[in-house]
């Protein structure tokens, strides 16, 4: 049986969560998934920079230092355990009914974190992929944040239970590959790597930043974020997905097409493990 979660609201232990909350009423909100090593969140600075992005598309007032402080409080509470998922989720708080924020906006924090029993070090087994029927909408001005509305998620891995595979990629409403359900997604093509553009849909997502800016450069492996077609995936030399939980996770399946070396990812996971050392 798994240990049932720790709950934070506002800082304070908690067992429920208040309501109203417009989180809950609308999916006013965003979240942050981060991994934590005995207490420390691992690249923090980067979640918190995409928050705060996120904090600036939905317009709610600047609450970025006060997450931080209940997010390091709580993860004082972890010290001693190795590895824990922790889930840091601002919503803009109480509020009438309607759509229309309240004029006062107090935005509350919701901390939830859970003891993961996998050693994040070691390199994730690899996954085998379907394609999902679910498309993801476009909307700019939401592209790059986790915004609590992740409706098309659900539905997408409900499809990949249904299809006996451990995740669907999921396709834009043009067409164009997105991510998987739940990671962002890499291939390698012609020795570079391609990662779906976000310009339009998708979360910029924190280890996919990491693969982009610091892993790959490493490596003098050049990254192109551009748009990419279903057919480029099967035809692709290799394929891993990314996201804070589960690292770097090379694929081993989708459709018809198999692989079973995964020379870049596992090249690219050697560097991982040092950047999750805290």
């Amino acid at each position: 049986m798994r240990p049932s979660p720790a709950i934070w609201v506002d800082g304070e232990p908690a067992t429920a969560l208040p309501i109203p909350d417009r989180g809950l009423d609308f999916g006013d909100g965003l979240f942050e998934t981060l991994l934590v090593r005995q207490g420390q969140p691992v690249l923090l600075d980067y979640h918190l920079q995409r928050l705060q992005h996120g904090i600036e598309a939905l317009a709610f007032p600047d609450c970025l230092p006060r997450a931080r402080d209940h997010l390091a409080s709580a993860c004082k509470q972890l010290i001693g355990t190795p590895w824990a998922a922790l889930r840091l989720t601002v919503t803009r708080g109480a509020g009438p009914r309607g759509y229309a924020p309240p004029e006062r906006v107090v935005p509350r924090t919701i901390i939830t974190s859970a003891p993961l029993q996998q050693d994040r070090d070691e390199l994730s087994a690899p996954i085998t992929l379907g394609w999902a029927e679910v498309a993801w909408s476009i909307q700019p001005r939401l592209a790059g944040i986790k915004h609590l509305n992740r409706l098309e998620q659900v539905l997408a891995a409900n499809e990949a239970r249904a299809l006996g595979v451990d995740e669907v990629v999921m396709l834009d409403a043009r067409g164009l590959v997105c991510s998987v359900s739940a990671a962002n997604l890499f291939l390698v093509e012609d020795g570079r790597l391609l990662t779906p553009s976000l310009e339009y849909v998708g979360i910029a997502g924190t280890r996919r930043r990491l693969v982009i800016e610091q892993l790959a450069p490493a490596l003098n492996i050049e990254v192109v974020q551009r748009d990419v077609h279903a057919a480029q995936l099967e035809q692709a030399a290799e394929l891993f997905c990314c996201n804070a939980i589960r690292g770097l996770q090379p694929v081993s399946r989708l459709g018809e097409q198999h692989w079973q070396d995964h020379p870049v990812c596992s090249a690219l996971h050697a560097g991982y493990r040092e950047a999750v050392a805290c």
